[in-house]
């Protein structure tokens, strides 16, 4: 048994360090190093109506994979609100308005946007952010 507690012991050391933080972050897609000065970000915010938290809450998490996978993409998270199922918060990241626009363009994110009049209230609230400071931590 001690030897079991030592290789966990060992484990968690390696996983804390870090090199394996870095690797783990880049594993997931986040590129701090990409993220360049000044780069434009969105906080974002859309409530479901009443009675359609679970159908824009299906038709709102097919966007993470996408999202992550546009290469103009630096940063995507989907939050939502534990104590108001159905209350989402979006945190996004692109190196530039222009990169930002282009994501807005792509398809998946139209059809989403075309299904929102039924789905939520009161549209997407945005606030377009400057991120301050970039690089590896």
């Amino acid at each position: 048994m001690p030897d079991m507690l030592k290789t966990l012991a060992i484990a968690a050391l390696v996983a804390a360090t870090p090199l394996a933080s870095a690797t783990a972050r880049e594993a997931e897609g986040i590129r701090y190093a990409q993220i360049p000065a000044g780069a434009y970000s969105i906080v974002a915010e859309v409530r479901a109506k009443p009675g359609k938290e679970a159908e824009l809450r299906q038709a709102t998490l097919p966007l993470v994979a996408l999202v992550r996978s546009d290469p103009k993409n630096l940063v995507y998270f989907l939050q939502e609100d534990r104590a108001a199922p159905g209350h989402f918060v979006f945190y996004e990241v692109f190196a530039s308005l222009a990169d930002f626009e282009a994501h807005n363009a792509m398809p998946y994110v139209k059809d989403w946007f075309a299904k929102l009049p039924q789905l939520a209230e009161g549209g997407v609230q945005v606030m377009r952010m400057e991120v301050l400071g970039h690089g590896p931590r």
